[in-house]
């Protein structure tokens, strides 16, 4: 029970068929749930266990949950919703729970969608997780089949219809109300907020959108207790993590290991550390939308706290190597372009202020750099940092840039030489 998450998870790549997820204690967390505790005891439950978001911000689960109007004078009509679009470059660890074991994730939903009393359910999904989305569907059926969906769940009287919804794909679905306004069948651009979503959401009822990796946390937390959780942990942030690693090393992958693992052991012991004739250079420990650390970072815990005071986020928790042998620069262009294409152009920042920082960094490539450019993407790292632009996609395609020409200047610079094009690397 050191690994809760990925327990059922096979080496052969096949899904945890009902059976198999029961026997192991599956769905007796919601049991436990619908038997003995009102919504807002679970409320207290979730928010006790200190559990935050996995799909990048970190919010309290429990304090998410906590604004969402209760009591007999609430909304009857409440979502959940499950933000199953997993677009952050580098991220693979909500596939890997999407495939391998969709029932506990079904388990987090209804659970959930009881604490807040919501009684219609969607799981959001990316569109190419085509082989999710089959798993998902049948294991649905499955939920249904045997009482753990629907009308009357366990008897309890709680009902409950799981919808599955398979995105567009849009990196800027990332963004909740973004995500709820292409669910509704529109452009998806972030809303203004207030009203947040919690009050006002899916066609204007109180909704909660939470992550995969999030929502399958809940059955283990409800059926073990506060304390075994918070007692997974090596740090003061409570339960595992779902790390990954991509990049130059010996065994790519993800694994769940105790919140707080540092950097160092899971380069090192679980991913095999860097293939020979390479040396790591820095790593984006969050995904693509996070700023940089060096070699001098490998030792920090990999929790919120500790990778926030460090200068970046834990995001998504899933690393992106940087090796001595590629390029910062056009690693960092290879980023800029994917958030210059993924922007929803709803704000004149992310809209003008992408494609300009892109501009700048191929002219740099090419040999056409000016050293007043490099000022000027400083500038931009600014102009379309936190409070400038609408939502956090801009902020986030500035992290790498901003982190990058502040540790690896000489590399920027090297483009500035004449006949030094290439910068001596490659991408």
């Amino acid at each position: 029970m050191d690994k809760p998450l990925t327990r059922n998870i096979k080496p052969d790549g096949s899904a945890a068929s009902l059976a198999e997820y029961r026997a192991g204690g599956g769905y007796e967390g919601l049991k436990k749930v619908l038997a003995e505790f009102a919504p807002l005891e679970v409320q207290r439950q979730v928010k006790d266990s200190g559990l935050r978001g996995r799909g990048g911000a970190g919010f309290p689960t429990g304090m998410k949950w906590s604004f969402v109007p209760m009591g007999e004078d609430a909304p009857k009509t409440k979502y959940l919703v499950v933000n199953g679009d997993e677009m952050e470059p580098g991220a693979f660890k909500d596939r890997l729970l999407l495939e391998g074991d969709p029932h506990q994730l079904i388990e987090g939903v209804a659970i959930a969608s009881y604490a807040i009393q919501a009684n219609i359910a969607y799981v959001f999904l990316r569109g190419e997780y085509r082989l999710a989305a089959d798993r998902l569907r049948r294991a649905i059926a499955e939920a249904e089949e045997h009482q753990l969906l629907g009308e009357n769940i366990l008897g309890s009287g709680f009902n409950l219809d799981l919808r599955l919804h398979t995105s567009a794909g849009r990196y800027i679905c990332g963004e909740e109300t973004a995500l709820l306004n292409s669910l509704e069948g529109k452009r998806a651009n972030p809303r203004a907020k207030p009203p947040f979503p919690q009050v006002s959401g899916l066609f204007g009822k109180p909704t909660i959108v939470n992550n995969v990796e999030t929502l399958c946390n809940l059955p283990h937390i409800l059926r073990n207790g506060v304390e075994w959780y918070k007692g997974l942990s090596r740090t003061g942030e409570p339960g595992t993590k779902i790390y990954g690693v991509s990049g130059r090393v010996e065994r790519p992958g993800a694994w769940e290991l105790p919140m707080g693992t540092t950097a160092r052991e899971i380069i090192e012991e679980h991913a095999g550390g860097m293939r020979d004739g390479y040396r790591l250079k820095g790593y984006l420990p969050g995904g693509a939308s996070t700023d940089f650390l060096l070699p001098e970072h490998l030792d920090i815990p990999m929790d919120y706290g500790s990778i926030a005071k460090a200068g970046s986020r834990l995001g998504t928790g899933t690393l992106i190597l940087l090796d001595d042998r590629t390029c910062p620069v056009r690693m960092v262009l290879n980023l800029e372009q994917f958030f210059a294409q993924e922007s929803c152009g709803w704000c004149t920042p992310c809209r003008d202020g992408l494609p300009w920082t892109v501009s700048l960094l191929e002219g740099l490539i090419a040999g056409r750099g000016r050293p007043e450019d490099l000022e000027t993407l400083e500038r931009l790292c600014g102009l379309l940092g936190p409070g400038n632009t609408f939502c956090a996609l801009a902020p986030g395609a500035m992290e790498p840039l901003q982190s990058a020409l502040k540790h690896f200047r000489a590399d920027f610079e090297r483009y500035l030489q004449p006949h030094s094009i290439s910068g001596g690397v490659h991408a």
